[in-house]
């Protein structure tokens, strides 16, 4: 009796799994597309809230497959809906089209050498995070589930989102603009998933985390003033640029001596310093410009309240003067733990459970985390770096490299996750780490 019943509960948990329809065919026969998208897309970047041409090929791609098609949304990111056969719930997949101010440096056949204008600077213009893949691999997931609406049990929203990496400064962007303009209603989605590629993590690997992932990001911009006087004179200023050094010196001490850090990482940045226009003249003023990365509430309104007080205080010691601006980026990622609870065997059910890791959480930021403000979501990392590699080269450079392989499992399990999801009866409650 108790073997029967252990029976039973098994067909009823993983029933669900069964319904969705076998694909090893699509699969090998979508790769190669892929492949070839992805392809394109690294050849022609496009800034971001720029991608005039990306989204032209994405809608005409989705279109082609009989998929109801929003443009324009959120200045140019592509929204498909495909209704299944079968009322049900609804799941949205979200891929980020935007591309980086890079100047590529390698040998690849489809190496972009595209340039433009960012922050009235020319520049390079390259896929240094991934975005190409992400797009070519959610193309290739449409293509497969429009083949098979009989077997859809009610919605699949279809997301390519601008702007990820952040609109150009006074314009809005990105996934906040997105959810500011419905994406996420209309129908109203029950839950998201997403994945970022990544250099570091072998091919045919996936890892993810349940709670916070990835950081809450913040900008932060120091105003700093000083009196400008001679170079060989010094005593008859204030010198705002060592006033500069003095504040970068003080805030990475929050870091080390006030933040616990055995409780959740955190991270002060400071990426552009401007002041001066000679080397014989003390200049008025300097510009400082930096992020801010945590993944504790708690810990990032500490640390924001320091460095008001750290700045005000450093620059009024060297008799000078100094303002702070922090303004909020990105929240936490935070997976869904119900939904990532429902979601891990079909993860390791396509990847091989040897192949699923579970990994820390990491400072980058990513704006899937304004979906998952609004819904359930569950956002994983897929591998990109070709196996036995000793080196690998990180995200936001120019020697950036993916391995095209790992693009297929990625398809696979996006697709798996929405049947499975969407077969299933569990409809997650919204989740969030509170926010201090």
């Amino acid at each position: 009796m108790r073997k029967l019943v252990v029976l039973i509960l098994l067909f009823v948990g993983y029933g669900s799994f069964a319904q969705a329809p076998k694909l090893d065919k699509e699969y090998a026969s979508i790769e190669d597309k892929v492949i070839e998208w992805r392809r394109y897309f690294h050849e022609h970047p496009e800034l971001s809230n720029r991608e005039f041409e990306t989204s032209k090929k994405i809608a005409a791609h989705l279109e082609s497959l009989g998929i109801e098609v929003q443009t324009g949304v959120a200045h140019t990111g592509v929204v498909g809906i495909l209704k299944g056969n079968k009322p049900g719930k609804v799941v949205a997949l979200r891929a980020d089209m935007d591309a980086l101010p890079v100047t590529e440096r390698n040998d690849l056949p489809f190496k972009s050498n595209v340039t433009s204008e960012y922050l009235g600077n020319e520049v390079g213009v390259m896929h240094a995070c991934g975005h190409d893949t992400h797009v070519a691999i959610l193309m290739g997931v449409a293509e497969i589930m429009s083949k098979h609406k009989d077997k859809i049990k009610g919605t699949v929203k279809f997301i390519f989102q601008p702007a990820e990496e952040g609109a150009p400064p006074g314009e809005e962007g990105g996934a906040a603009l997105m959810v500011k303009e419905g994406v996420l209603q209309n129908p109203d989605v029950d839950a998201i998933f997403g994945l970022h590629i990544n250099s570091q993590t072998p091919v045919g690997t996936i890892k993810y985390k349940s709670g916070g992932t990835m950081a809450a990001a913040q900008r932060f911009q120091i105003d700093v003033k000083g009196k400008q006087s001679h170079g060989s004179q010094p005593w008859s200023g204030v010198d705002p640029i060592l006033i500069s050094a003095k504040i970068i010196d003080g805030l990475q001490t929050i870091i080390s001596r006030e933040m616990n850090l055995t409780n959740e990482a955190a991270v002060i940045t400071v990426g552009k310093i401007t002041s001066g226009v000679r080397n014989n003249i003390i200049p008025e003023t300097a510009e400082i410009v930096g992020t801010i990365r945590t993944l504790d509430y708690d810990m990032q309104k500490q640390l924001n309240r320091r460095m008001k007080e750290m700045v005000k205080s450093i620059a009024e010691a060297y008799r000078g003067e100094a303002t702070i601006d922090i303004s909020d980026g990105t929240a936490i990622t935070y997976n869904n733990p119900e939904l990532t609870a429902q979601m891990v065997p079909t993860i390791e059910a396509v990847a091989g459970a040897e192949n699923v890791q579970i990994t820390k959480a990491v400072t980058g930021a990513e704006d899937f985390s304004f979906y998952q403000e609004k819904v359930p979501g569950v956002f994983f990392f897929l591998g990109g770096m070709t196996p036995g590699t000793t080196e690998s080269y990180p995200h936001h450079t120019p020697d950036f490299l993916i391995d095209d392989s790992g693009m297929l499992l990625g398809v696979k399990t996006l697709t798996q996750m929405s049947f499975d999801y969407l077969n299933s009866n569990k409809t997650p409650r919204l989740e969030m780490q509170p926010k201090g």
